[in-house]
């Protein structure tokens, strides 16, 4: 690696503490993620919020993470990556303190989405000054320790924000953010600068063009259910990101340095190594994003409660990669774990259907929330190195940051999609709630709303007083028969990715092919670490 390292600091941290910053940064930003679906229903309460508005506190942060990844990686390659690292925590930090502020739900939707602009710097640039302290082997602790924080952030997320919540409220969520973010800018001062000298720019048309056409695809799916699918202002949107994709596409075949080397999507084994995240998204994430919800407004527990009863399904993810990857070195065969664990994803999300009901104890959800957690925690240990070592080493940092982006972006699109795939089922759920006193003319897609935002005794108070209990119990058969078919889909979806990634990879573990690196580079950002998340 060619680094210029100009305007070093006069002092500098030692490795240990440059990794632990970096560490401390990749540990919030998953958790911010997955933290903020706690506090959705506080948060819908508070500031009065509609479905579609309140659900862009988690569907912007995820959009603008995903979309700038690539682009922040290239500016920190050309200005430097310290530099880029300490402007992505101030943008985080200062985002979360106003988001803790905010008495807007529009004001926060905007600061949550200014935030993942500020993880997608705080992410890239960390992973690549990491490769500027430590060498050899000590890189690879270093990235070990990188991606173990990234998972533990994910993990502990839904947890702690539901403990927060339930100390100091919604706002507790946010402040803990800034309080990380003040933390690692106090270690900043220290940190190392380097930047590539072959840089060549950001790709400022790609990044654009990608980023419209996912807010748009992620805009039509959240609306879907609010003017219907085949509505104008839907269709409008869904021929608004074709467009963009469309130029996107014909942006990066011109580049001679192009952001996304398409070539890569013909290589059927990174395809796959791709498409696993985005399966274990609907699978996995898209729960950890909807299910306190429900435990909170089906269920009747308190955010605290919901956060630990989260744990259930997150704690996996924390024990299981190293025996997922033990378990791959064995067997000799990434493709029979990675299949493995998409079926127990589908396996658990299938008992879940069958369980799951408001007055379900944690003890009837331990087994279908630890199977599912347990699938993810098979693929995390190995999904990464895979998907890097599955190309050419010349390709391996433009592989590193394709496979991110599409995990991130396929998270925001699944959280989207069973979101409004749960608020559509609800309100067919609810056609005959004017059948009950004091209901007639209510609208039941607001009602559908306010379940999916955990505020079922907002949506009950609708029915007349002698009605109400009547009325509750109709809302939740709505809401959860709902979940159930939202559940049996997950479990359709992780079983089908189980079959293709099976069919897409090979079935013992072979070192790819050695293939000439195309003229135009593809190995932009090649000096750039692989990034974990």
């Amino acid at each position: 690696m060619s680094l210029n390292v100009p305007g070093r600091p006069a002092r500098q941290a030692p490795p240990a503490l440059v990794l632990a910053a970096v560490c401390a940064a990749v540990l919030v930003l998953p958790a911010s993620l997955t933290g903020a679906s706690v506090a959705l229903p506080d948060i819908s309460a508070e500031l009065d919020a509609g479905y579609g508005p309140l659900q862009w506190v988690v569907n912007a942060y995820n959009v603008t993470f995903a979309t700038f990844m690539l682009a922040s990686g290239g500016v920190a390659d050309l200005i430097g990556r310290r530099k880029v690292f300490v402007f992505g925590t101030v943008v985080f930090g200062a985002c979360s303190l106003v988001s803790a502020l905010a008495s807007d739900i529009y004001l926060l939707d905007v600061m949550r989405g200014l935030s993942g602009l500020g993880a997608a710097a705080m992410l890239t640039s960390g992973s690549a000054m990491l490769a500027t302290v430590f060498q050899g082997a000590a890189l690879g602790r270093a990235f070990a320790l990188f991606g173990t924080a990234a998972g533990a952030g994910l993990a502990l997320g839904p947890t702690t924000a539901g403990w927060l919540v339930g100390a100091f409220g919604w706002r507790g969520v946010f402040l803990s953010h800034l309080v990380v973010a003040l933390a690692v800018l106090c270690v900043a001062p220290f940190l190392p600068e380097s930047r590539d000298p072959k840089a060549g720019g950001v790709d400022w048309a790609g990044t654009l063009t990608f980023t419209g056409g996912l807010f748009l695809l992620t805009l039509a799916v959240v609306e879907g259910p609010r003017y219907g699918w085949t509505g104008g202002p839907v269709l409008a949107m869904a021929a608004g990101f074709a467009v963009l994709m469309g130029a996107f596409v014909a942006v990066e075949r011109r580049r001679r340095r192009p952001m996304v080397d398409l070539s890569l999507l013909r290589q059927p084994r990174f395809v796959a190594l791709c498409l696993l995240p985005v399966v274990a998204a609907f699978g996995f994430v898209s729960l950890v994003v909807l299910l306190p919800s429900y435990f909170i407004g089906a269920g009747g527990i308190s955010s605290g409660a919901a956060g630990t009863r989260v744990l259930l399904l997150t704690l996996p993810v924390l024990l299981l990669p190293l025996a997922g990857a033990w378990l791959a070195r064995r067997t000799r065969s990434t493709r029979f774990v990675l299949a493995l664990s998409l079926l127990l994803m589908a396996a658990g999300a299938a008992w879940l259907a069958l369980v799951l009901s408001p007055t379900a104890s944690t003890a009837a959800l331990l087994g279908p929330l630890l199977l599912i957690g347990s699938g993810m925690g098979l693929n995390a240990g190995i999904i990464d190195g895979a998907a890097v070592g599955s190309v050419e080493p010349a390709r391996a940092g433009m592989a590193a940051g394709m496979f991110n982006t599409t995990r991130l972006a396929g998270e925001a699109i699944a959280i989207a999609v069973m979101g409004a795939v749960l608020v559509s089922l609800t309100r067919g759920n609810l056609a005959g709630a004017d059948s009950f006193d004091g209901v007639a003319g209510q609208d039941t897609g607001a009602l559908a709303d306010r379940l999916a935002q955990g505020d079922l005794a907002s949506a009950a108070e609708a029915a007349a007083p002698a009605a109400r209990t009547g009325f509750t119990d109709f809302l939740l058969a709505g809401y959860t028969d709902a979940f159930h078919t939202a559940l049996w889909c997950l479990t359709g979806i992780t079983a089908l990715g189980a079959v293709v990634v099976a069919l897409l990879l090979p079935a013992r573990d072979e070192a790819p092919a050695p293939q000439e690196a195309p003229e135009t580079p593809a190995d932009t950002g090649k000096d750039r670490a692989p990034v974990e998340v």
